[in-house]
């Protein structure tokens, strides 16, 4: 039915004045997407595969998702976090079979469960190249899980590094919640932030995404307008 269902984290949220400027993906993402189409954004800051299920996130779309919508499932920046049980999956098992429960509910709806990799965080090192970051097996889990069920990736992870390594450290900050003090009266004081986005960088990484789906074509290419990513 062309409706986008987007299950997420904090990078993919839709955010109010209360986090100004921070700017999710799923936020801004409808300027990618040609008439008819709408994105449901139930994404939420801080949940892992975990939590999300557990609060019964998942759920609450499979009430409303139907035959021919999508869902678009995104994680990995809060499964990695080993110092917090509520929310930390391992990468080798109950990451991967969180996964298989979100593919099974689009399917089970007789919809397209599509597996995006986590965004890369602003990982740069003190030389100025961009480090290693911590999404390496979460990405590789999702990209395997990707294959052994047959559901098309988007691998924004690798995107996102191949992005930032391009820009480099500097003109990078534009696109995180990462700015001098004073440049938002709504935060006085300066920012690292080099995990949430502004709207710069909410639009950039959702081009990725929309590049990425026309690149699998069919019913996931069909939904991007073309001549838009040029």
């Amino acid at each position: 039915m062309n409706r986008i269902f987007w299950a997420g984290d904090s990078t993919v949220q839709t955010n109010d004045y209360g986090t100004f400027p921070q700017n999710g993906i799923g936020q801004v993402f409808s300027v990618f997407l040609k008439k008819g189409y709408t994105v449901e954004n139930h994404a939420k800051n801080g949940r892992s595969t975990k939590s999300f299920l557990e609060e019964g996130r998942l759920l609450a779309i499979e009430e409303n998702m139907g035959e021919g919508d999508f869902l678009f499932i995104q994680f990995g920046h809060n499964d990695e976090k080993k110092e917090d049980p509520s929310r930390y999956t391992d990468p080798d098992s109950s990451f991967r079979e969180n996964l298989r429960v979100f593919v099974r509910a689009a399917r089970g709806r007789k919809a397209y469960p599509v597996l995006i990799t986590p965004l890369e965080r602003r990982c740069f090192e003190a030389d100025g190249h961009l480090g290693p970051g911590a999404h390496g097996p979460y990405a590789e889990a999702m990209r395997e899980t990707a294959r052994e069920l047959g559901v098309p990736l988007v691998d924004l992870c690798a995107m996102s590094r191949a992005g930032l390594e391009a820009a480099g450290e500097e003109k990078s900050r534009l696109w995180y919640m990462y700015f001098e003090a004073g440049e938002y009266a709504e935060h006085p004081e300066e920012s690292r932030d080099n995990t949430h986005l502004r709207y710069a960088g909410a639009i950039c990484f959702g081009r990725m995404i929309a590049e990425g789906l026309k690149a699998l074509g069919g019913r996931y290419g069909e939904m991007v307008p073309e001549g838009l990513l040029m």
